[in-house]
């Protein structure tokens, strides 16, 4: 049984904390948080952009401790999973390492590169896992975009082009608060940087154009340059819509025998093959906001039973995807081509 401790009991703490009742072979043992409430069980001041309406939580059985120390402190902890605001990432995450425990993080993995090679050089010396809880591959419509590039089913992919746009965040002070999270540069378009990655690779350079406010970047269209043989891959991504669509994601792949198009705001699945037939795929999952949380979360915990890092979770996967972030914005601000390893 692996014995999970959540820190930080905000709209993303309560998620995994609900999609960790699904669990097999893992549950929550504790909790940390600062607000004497949230640690009686009164939860309401959680509410986030998805998922079921905050409320009173049943925390029987369940340790609560107000200091990360204490938590880290308990033998009876095996995975240290940090749902906090993304400055506390790293300290955190270094903390619980050199306390021996294995950590599930949430995206991003830090707020700077230097700080996310850190916590992976502490997770080699300490022998333990760092994973990071990017859930995007766990939705049904990109796990199956996943497994379609990954596996060649449908040939190499030629190009792709992904969407991912939000209207400004006003639900919570802290995610908007580009010093604490990155930006929605940062923050929000992560989870494209990291699935192109994990399913196209770690591309040569990027060239970006967006809007700024102030030093934060709130929006960017960004090219991804593998070179003369790779794939024609684009995104765009950020916080700049109007309150009418609050958040709209998807995707147009171009695979050498299919094209598969995908859009949140009423485009299902959908497989064009070469002979000209429509597919609508059935997908596991659909419609349950907390499934793809579950599956990530029982990822996590079949790893810390076998003692394998899940590469879709990695570390270092994760911290290339924010680089990838940072290197993004550097384009913006100087208009030139970036290398990803400048």
């Amino acid at each position: 049984m692996v014995r999970i401790g959540i820190v930080g009991i905000g709209f993303m703490g309560r998620i995994h904390y609900l999609a960790a009742q699904r669990l097999h072979g893992a549950r929550v043992a504790a909790i940390c948080s600062r607000d004497p409430a949230k640690r009686a069980g009164d939860w309401r001041s959680t509410r986030g952009n998805f998922g079921p309406e905050p409320g009173f939580v049943d925390l029987s059985g369940v340790k609560t401790y107000a200091q990360f120390p204490e938590m880290l402190a308990d033998p009876e902890i095996d995975l240290v999973d940090i749902c906090t605001v993304t400055d506390q990432h790293a300290p955190m995450a270094l903390a619980a390492l050199q306390a021996g425990k294995h950590v599930l993080v949430e995206k991003a993995i830090a707020l700077t590169p230097q700080q996310a090679d850190t916590m992976v050089a502490a997770a080699r010396q300490a022998g333990k896992l760092l994973m990071v809880a990017h859930v995007l591959p766990f939705f049904p419509e990109f796990r199956f975009a996943a497994e379609a590039i990954r596996s060649g089913r449908y040939g190499r992919i030629l190009a792709a082009h992904f969407q991912r746009v939000i209207s400004k965040p006003d639900w919570s002070a802290e995610i908007a608060d580009a010093s604490k999270t990155g930006g929605p540069a940062v923050d929000l378009h992560i989870h494209d940087t990291h699935f192109i990655a994990w399913t196209c690779g770690v591309p040569q350079a990027v060239f970006a154009i967006g809007t700024q406010e102030g030093e934060a970047v709130t929006y960017l269209t960004t090219s991804y340059l593998y070179g003369p043989k790779g794939p024609a891959v684009t995104c765009s991504s950020g916080a700049i819509c109007m309150k009418g669509r609050p958040f709209v994601h998807g995707y147009e792949i171009y695979l050498e025998q299919a094209t598969l198009v995908y859009s949140s705001n009423g485009i299902p699945l959908t497989v064009l093959t070469a002979d000209g037939r429509t597919e609508h795929p059935q997908l596991a999952g659909g419609g349950d906001p907390l499934s793809a949380f579950a599956e990530e979360l029982q990822t996590a915990a079949n790893s810390v039973l076998s003692g394998q890092e899940p590469d879709v979770l990695s570390g270092q996967l994760a911290r290339d995807a924010l680089v990838l972030c940072h290197r993004e914005c550097d384009s913006v601000r100087s208009g030139q081509i970036i290398p990803f390893k400048s």
